[in-house]
């Protein structure tokens, strides 16, 4: 491994930046800043700490980071909308590691930029973990990167109100069937509304891309969090009790429909979390990432934690 071997995101406090420690500080400083996106694009990541960003002065700090706030229209994880397009961070329960991830990677169109901001940290553990693509993809056997050299193909059932995961409301943001297929033409998925009211969706996909500034190519699949074996043993034996593989809320295939092994999924998960470098939070850090050259994870956690997420194009 080269350079990502040793890489940890920037660290950059009122000293570095010459500026006040206080929120208005760091503002004053990101306006000053010439190229964000090239700073991002050298550095990866980026953690502002010690400017003790307030919720009040949130808005203002995240105008400047993610000039272009998106929603999160066909996530799929659980999470509440508390601002304009800012959410909370996976609602997963606290005593569970999430793997790594590109955030939306399964989708057409996926955020540039993601910024998380620490309002509450975690009585103990909760960092964010975050890896470089480039080191986690060259962690991977040869054998296995080649078999995904073709892509990975996603599949989503999401119920109409009541079932596993989530609904297709809650998906998409709506309740307009005509929004949610404009949507889904645009992202060259196909479709089908089923007849108890739900909706399959199936996305063939690359496994890895490359940066469109720094043409860096890295891993960019969630092949491992769409897998049953992604969830441990008893998880996945108790789905598979109850539901066929095709109607689980979320499964993955290599391209060609072949499935995928399950210690395949394993290397992926363990060696990526192996590679990863934690972000650990105190109240008012936030930490910015380039979405494609970082994926990005949670480590479980003892006590209240609240880490809110925005993202932008």
């Amino acid at each position: 491994m080269g350079a990502e071997q040793n890489w940890i995101p920037a660290e950059i406090g009122p000293a570095d930046a010459g500026a006040e420690a206080t929120p208005d500080g760091l503002i004053d400083y990101l306006r000053g800043l010439d190229d964000l996106g090239g700073l991002l694009a050298r550095e990866k990541a980026l953690v502002f700490r010690g400017f003790g960003v307030t919720p009040e002065a949130l808005g203002r700090v995240y105008d400047l980071l993610l000039p272009n706030r998106l929603a999160y229209v066909h996530g799929n994880s659980p999470r509440t909308k508390v601002g304009q397009n800012v959410y909370t961070s996976t609602e997963y329960p606290q005593e569970f590691t999430i793997s790594m991830h590109n955030e939306m990677s399964y989708a057409h169109a996926w955020p540039a930029r993601l910024a998380f901001y620490c309002e509450t940290a975690a009585e103990t553990g909760g960092a964010t973990p975050v890896v470089d693509g480039v080191r986690w993809l060259e962690a991977l056997d040869p054998e296995l990167r080649e078999a995904f050299a073709g892509g990975v193909r996603y599949l989503q059932n999401l119920h109409d109100g009541y079932g596993f995961g989530k609904s297709w409301q809650q998906t998409f943001e709506t309740e307009s069937r005509a929004e949610v297929e404009a949507f889904l033409g645009r992202s060259e998925a196909v479709w089908e509304w089923r007849k108890d009211g739900g909706l399959r969706v199936t996305q063939l996909r690359p496994a890895t891309t490359r940066h469109p500034v720094t043409g860096t190519e890295v891993w960019f699949n969630q092949a491992d969090q769409w897998h049953p074996a992604g969830l441990g043993d008893d998880t996945a034996a108790r789905l598979a009790a109850v539901l066929a593989p095709e109607d689980l809320p979320q499964a993955v295939t290599l391209a060609d429909g072949s499935p995928i092994p399950a210690e395949w999924v394993e290397q992926i998960r363990d060696r990526g979390l192996d590679s990863a470098v934690d972000v650990d939070w105190r109240r008012g850090d936030v930490l910015l990432i380039d979405n494609v050259l970082v994926g990005h994870g949670r480590r479980p956690f003892t006590g209240s934690r609240r880490v809110l997420v925005a993202m932008s194009d």
